[in-house]
């Protein structure tokens, strides 16, 4: 999807309030990867990525920036969490694996898309073996009467197959145990090897086996038959390398739990710093094996994001800081803010619960007002206790609504309304105890 910076802001706005600047500079970075694309030669060679690293609070948008980045691009996109990773040496997962865990998801989108273009091959291919059970092929050497004869009962089969009227009629089918994609791709190269000798050894995935089920079942197991069969791999392994090296995006969550605080370095955990070391090379640019080939990181875009309540932007490693040149500071959440986030985006929480809500055949109506003290016990909460931004919103809204969502069943066809008494009814003791909110809200 090659979107103008307007147009990724304007995508974005339609999911998260605010944060422009945030949204603004992720919008431009991902044009400049669609830029960079139409240079030749040396030159686009040269132009490196400008890495991007977001700060702010918790709930103010940075995951949900990355997530909803993730939907609307046909770019290979991971997001991984900088302290889950370990130092070489050290039990756990090293930092080259989200490398790996980048061309998998290469690999799974390319797949998905060359799946998508051989639709009607991969249909043809399911109602031909599944007509074929039901209609076994005529002999070599019938006459031309029969064969004629035999088309027209092919076609008015295939057209019941398509009307579903052959649905729970029950039939044998042959299926491969297909073993390729077992085991963990995020693991070295090395360990792939040893986990798929031992598949082997054991025997698992090999040679077919044969199922009896019904046709609607039996469609889809073979439609997925199909889909690998007609898939050339070798293409898609070739494509899906490509994508990652050149238009990969990794976004590091968490980066300030590998910081190393000044103030507290005598307590905190050595390795923190290692990993930083670990990742420095995959940031600058090098080759990582993977299970489907080496991969340059030189141009893979990696977004990292942070609270940084512990520690500072300036207690991660020089050389790692000179990596991410692009700083942007996400603000808090005021309570404008937060009034507009349950009211503006497509899919806000009042609409999330409205549409449960109406699965039971209830209407459920949240006042103006209503939605105005939501947002204002939110922020109030926010500074009383810890502040964890628009994430607030979940728990209060749960609290107002849990007797709602108790009895719903016993309210099928009304209309509930959601007033402004009914919020302070359910919030205002609880708001006014600090330890209270800390605890409930």
């Amino acid at each position: 999807m090659n979107l103008t910076p307007k147009q990724t802001v304007a995508y974005l706005d339609e999911y998260i309030i605010g944060q422009f600047n945030a949204k603004k500079s992720i919008a431009i970075a991902l044009r400049n990867r669609y830029r960079r694309l139409k240079l030749e030669g040396e030159m686009a060679e040269e132009v490196m990525p400008k890495n991007i690293l977001m700060i702010g609070s918790t709930g103010v948008g940075k995951t949900e920036i990355a997530r909803r980045m993730a939907k609307m691009l046909s770019l290979p996109f991971v997001k991984v969490e900088a302290s889950k990773y370990t130092e070489v040496g050290f039990v756990g997962r090293d930092v080259e694996s989200m490398v790996r865990d980048l061309m998998m998801a290469s690999i799974n989108l390319v797949k998905a898309e060359h799946k998508e273009k051989n639709q009607d091959d991969i249909a043809l291919h399911v109602e031909k073996a599944i007509i074929e059970k039901l209609l076994p092929p005529l002999p070599k050497g019938v006459s031309e009467e029969k064969k004629a004869d035999y088309e027209k009962s092919y076609e008015k089969m295939r057209q019941r197959l398509r009307d579903g009227e052959l649905d729970d009629l029950k039939i044998e089918v042959e299926i491969s145990q297909n073993s390729n994609d077992l085991g963990d791709s995020s693991l070295p190269p090395e360990m792939i090897k040893v986990q798929e000798s031992f598949i082997k050894i054991l025997g698992a995935g090999q040679g077919n086996i044969k199922k009896e089920m019904k046709v609607k079942d039996a469609k889809e197991a073979l439609r997925i038959e199909a889909s690998e069969k007609l898939l050339d791999m070798e293409a898609v392994k070739s494509e899906a390398r490509e994508r990652a090296q050149n238009g990969g995006i990794i976004f590091i969550d968490e980066i300030d739990k590998i910081a190393v605080s000044s103030s507290q370095s005598h307590r905190s955990d050595p390795s923190k710093e290692g990993v930083q070391r670990d990742l420095l090379p995959i940031v600058e640019g090098s080759d990582v094996n993977t299970k489907y080939g080496s991969i340059k990181t030189d141009h893979i875009l990696f977004i990292s994001a942070g609270a940084f309540h512990l520690s500072k932007p300036s207690d991660l490693i020089p050389e790692l800081q000179g990596r991410f040149p692009l700083r942007v500071e996400l603000s808090s959440l005021t309570e404008e803010v937060l009034y507009q986030i349950l009211t503006q985006p497509k899919n806000s929480l009042l609409r999330q619960y409205q549409a449960l809500l109406k699965t039971e055949g209830v209407e459920l109506v949240f006042d103006d007002d209503a939605i105005a003290s939501i947002a204002k016990i939110a922020q109030i909460t926010n500074e009383k206790t810890e502040d964890i931004g628009a994430r607030r919103l979940h728990t209060i809204i749960e609290k107002v609504l849990e007797d709602i969502s108790y009895t719903a069943d016993e309210h099928f066809g009304e209309i509930l309304h959601v007033t402004k008494e009914l919020v302070h009814a359910k919030l205002d003791a609880i708001v006014e105890s600090e330890d209270s909110s800390r605890y409930i809200l």
